[in-house]
């Protein structure tokens, strides 16, 4: 089965209309169902974005994307130290 993509922001007008069939008196599973996705990915969304609303999910993003970038500079600047250390030792 093709996977589908969902951005953020539906996701968390998802969420918002899972609480309205939810408050309805409907299940979880039933809510779920209703828009198109399986229980798992409903919980696992209702983990990662349940208290969101969008401008906080697209922050989260940004702040995501600008860790990661960070990652791979600090993981770059630690190899450049590595190597000057062996340099430095004249072991090469």
């Amino acid at each position: 089965m093709a996977k589908k993509k969902y951005t953020t922001e539906k996701i968390i007008s998802m969420l918002r209309q899972a609480e309205v069939l939810t408050s309805k008196g409907q299940t979880s599973e039933d809510a779920a169902k209703r828009l198109g996705v399986c229980y798992q990915t409903f919980l696992r969304w209702k983990k990662e974005y349940g208290g969101l609303r969008t401008d906080q999910a697209k922050r989260l993003k940004e702040l995501e994307l600008e860790n990661n970038r960070l990652k791979k500079i600090v993981a770059d600047l630690e190899l450049d130290k590595l190597m000057l250390k062996e340099i430095s030792k004249g072991n090469f």
